[in-house]
Formats: structure tokens, C-alpha cells, sequence
């Protein structure tokens, strides 16, 4: 069943490389259910926090009418940034599942890891799903740019 949440995480990410943008895609699932997908919208915004992750949460919250994620997943094309990170344990997200590696700002594995961090109040379980998909899509946006 999980291989079906990858799956829409990706179709979201690959909607951000159709306009332009990063290609990240982010879902949030409760109780086997889709709750919200979103996907990067930095250029189509003008706004640098108008990341997947961020808008999912926001989506999720306002549909769920809470100000928490108990009980819900996210998934996630590419590893939360410190911002998002810490975006999931602010919304109290039970779990998270990336699918490729940021090496310059993944801040769950890579670079830093907030979501063991125990001074924070909540910890957001998380586990890396490397999809190669997701990798080349991110690979394939930058050389773009170069």
C-alpha cells in the first residue's frame, strides 16, 4: 500500500518540474487516507518558504480543522530542509518518509538531524526511502539550470 503514497509523492514533485520549480512533492496521509498533496511553489509564489512540505501541512490542517497532525505521515520526494524539519515538529506529524537525499540542506540525515534532536518536545519518526526517480528528478531540474 505504502508504494502508492511514493507514487503521488512523486506525481507532485514532477508537477513542480513542470512549472519551473524545484521538484519536490510532499503528501500527507491519515488513516490510509490522502489528506493533502502539494508541491513546490518558491517561483510561482515568489515566496522562499513556499515549500511542499509547508503547504501540505497547511492544506492538511485547514481540511482536518486541527491545529496538529497526529496520527499522519508525510511523504516527501526529496529530505526536509531545517525549515520543514522543524515544520513537522511543530505541527506534531507522527511520521515522515523522504525518497532522495539533500546533501547541501537535508536537515533529517544529511546535514543535520532535528527530528532526534531531544530538546525539541516532539519527535517525528522518519525513514529514508532512497527512489531513484525522485534523486534523477532533482539531478535533472539543476543540470537544467547550469
Amino acid at each position: 500500500m505504502e508504494d502508492r503514497w511514493l507514487r503521488a509523492c512523486l506525481e507532485e514533485a514532477k508537477k513542480a518540474f513542470k512549472v519551473g520549480d524545484v521538484p519536490v512533492g510532499a503528501i500527507i496521509v491519515k488513516d490510509n487516507k490522502l489528506v493533502s498533496g502539494a508541491y513546490n511553489k518558491v517561483e510561482k509564489l515568489k515566496d522562499p518558504t513556499a515549500h511542499a512540505e509547508m503547504l501540505a501541512i497547511k492544506k492538511a490542517l485547514k481540511k482536518l480543522k486541527t491545529k496538529y497532525l497526529y496520527g499522519c505521515t508525510m511523504y516527501v520526494s526529496l529530505e526536509p530542509c531545517p525549515m520543514c524539519a522543524y515544520a513537522l515538529i511543530l505541527a506534531r506529524i507522527d511520521r515522515v518518509v523522504f525518497l532522495a537525499q539533500s546533501e547541501k540542506t537535508g536537515a533529517v540525515m544529511s546535514l543535520y538531524n532535528l527530528l532526534d534532536d531531544v530538546r525539541f518536545n516532539h519527535r517525528v519518526k522518519w525513514e529514508y526511502k532512497p527512489v531513484k526517480e525522485a534523486q534523477a528528478l532533482i539531478e535533472r531540474f539543476f543540470e537544467s539550470k547550469r
